[in-house]
C-alpha cells in the first residue's frame, strides 16, 4: 500500500475556505486532528469557532471528497463540530454567571422590526447548535413573551425567593418585565427605576450555561442603553434598520453610541428591504434600496443580511411561533440562520475572555 503523504492531506484540507471568515481551516485553528492508519483510512476532527450546524454537512462532504482524492487513501471519516468561546465585553465589567457572550440587538428608532429580528436571531443561533437565552430590555413595550408564545399571566419560578428561573420557550431561556407585571400595567417609571429593573432582570435570572444571551434593547439611545453599555459586559451589538433614510439616520446614532462605549458593532441587519406581494410574489423596495449596505460601508462594519417585508413574518411572530421555528426550511428562516452564522463568526474573531465560563463543544456531523 502506498504511503499517504501528510503534506498532501493538509493541502487537501486547505482547499476549503470558511465562507464566513475567509480563512482556511488551519488558519482558523479548526483542525484538531488529521491522522491515518495502516489500512489507508484517514480520520479528521474539525471544530469551527462559531455556531455552524447548517454548513457542517456540506463541510464534511467537501473534505471527504478532497481527502479521498489523495494518493493511497482507501477511506475517509470526517467529524465536524463547534466550540463557542467566551469573549471579552467592554472594559473590566464582570461577566454574568452562566452566560458566555451577550449580544445587544438595537435600533435607533422604533418600528423597524428589532424585536422580531432579536427573537428570530436567538432561535437561528439555537438552530445552528448554540445554547441561547433572550432578555427583553424594552421595559415600556415588552413583546418577547407574546412573540415566543408564552401564555399571558404565566410567571417565572423563583429560587430562594431571590432569583428568577428563566422561562423556556421554543428551547430558548427567556425573561422579560412582561413576565413579572401584567400587560395592563403601564410602566410609569422614571429613567433610573427602569434601568434598575433591567439590571435586576439580567443579574437575578439563573441563566443556565448560555453560549449567547440576546438582549432586545429598547429603541433609541437613552437611559437603558447607557446603563447596559456601562454596567453589562456586552460582547457585541447588532443594529437593525430599514432602507428608509430616517431609519438609517437613527441607525447611525446607534452605531455611534456603541462605539463611544467601546462595544463592537458586529454588523447591520436591513429589515423590510423589499416588499414581496403575497398574491403574485412581485418584489418592490417600498422603503428605498441599499441603505443597510451604505451604512455598513460608512462605518466599516458588515451587512449581516437583508430581510423582506412579508406578511407571514409578522403573522408567525404575532402568533407566538416565529419564522425560524414556524417554517424552518423557508427562505426567511434560511436568511436568519445565515445572519446567525455571520454574527457568531464575527464574534469569534474578538478577544477571548479567559476568565469566563468553559467553552462548550458539540459535534454536529459524523
Amino acid at each position: 500500500m502506498a504511503q499517504i503523504s501528510q503534506h498532501a492531506l493538509e493541502t487537501a484540507v486547505k482547499q476549503y475556505r470558511d465562507p464566513y471568515l475567509g480563512k482556511d481551516l488551519y488558519e482558523l485553528g479548526a483542525v484538531k486532528s488529521l491522522t491515518t492508519d495502516d489500512r489507508g483510512k484517514v480520520m479528521a476532527m474539525i471544530e469551527l469557532p462559531y455556531p455552524s450546524k447548517g454548513i457542517a454537512g456540506a463541510l464534511k462532504e467537501l473534505l471527504t471528497n478532497a481527502l479521498d482524492d489523495v494518493d493511497g487513501v482507501e477511506s475517509v471519516e470526517v467529524h465536524v463540530g463547534q466550540r463557542i468561546h467566551s469573549h471579552k465585553g467592554q472594559k473590566d465589567i464582570q461577566s454574568v454567571p452562566g452566560v458566555k457572550n451577550i449580544i445587544a440587538v438595537a435600533s435607533g428608532k422604533g418600528g423597524v422590526g428589532k424585536s422580531t429580528t432579536a427573537v428570530n436571531l436567538a432561535l437561528a443561533l439555537q438552530a445552528e447548535g448554540a445554547r441561547v437565552g433572550i432578555l427583553d430590555a424594552d421595559i415600556y413595550g415588552p413583546s418577547i413573551g407574546m412573540m415566543l408564545g408564552v401564555p399571558e399571566g404565566k410567571r417565572p419560578d423563583t429560587h430562594e425567593n431571590k432569583y428568577f428561573i428563566p422561562m423556556e420557550a421554543h428551547g430558548l431561556q427567556a425573561n422579560s418585565m412582561a413576565f413579572v407585571v401584567t400587560d395592563k400595567t403601564p410602566m410609569v417609571w422614571r429613567g433610573p427605576m427602569v434601568s434598575g429593573a433591567v439590571m435586576q432582570l439580567l443579574q437575578q435570572t439563573l441563566w443556565n450555561e448560555l453560549d449567547y444571551l440576546i438582549i432586545d434593547m429598547p429603541p433609541g439611545t437613552g437611559d437603558i442603553q447607557l446603563t447596559i453599555a456601562q454596567k453589562v459586559p456586552v460582547t457585541g451589538a447588532v443594529i437593525v434598520t430599514t432602507p428608509q433614510d430616517i431609519a438609517l439616520l437613527d441607525g447611525k446614532k446607534g452605531i455611534e453610541m456603541f462605539r463611544k462605549v467601546e462595544i463592537p458593532v458586529l454588523g447591520v441587519v436591513e429589515n423590510m428591504s423589499v416588499h414581496i406581494c403575497s398574491n403574485c410574489g412581485h418584489e418592490e423596495p417600498l422603503f428605498g434600496h441599499g441603505g443597510g449596505e451604505r451604512i455598513a460601508e460608512e462605518y466599516g462594519t458588515t451587512l449581516l443580511g437583508q430581510l423582506p417585508l412579508h406578511m407571514t413574518i409578522r403573522e408567525q411572530t404575532d402568533g407566538g411561533i416565529p419564522s425560524v421555528v414556524a417554517e424552518p426550511d423557508s427562505e426567511v428562516a434560511r436568511r436568519y440562520r445565515d445572519i446567525a452564522r455571520r454574527v457568531g463568526a464575527e464574534l469569534s474573531t474578538r478577544e477571548r475572555n479567559l476568565t469566563g465560563s468553559i467553552s462548550s463543544v458539540s459535534v454536529t456531523e459524523h
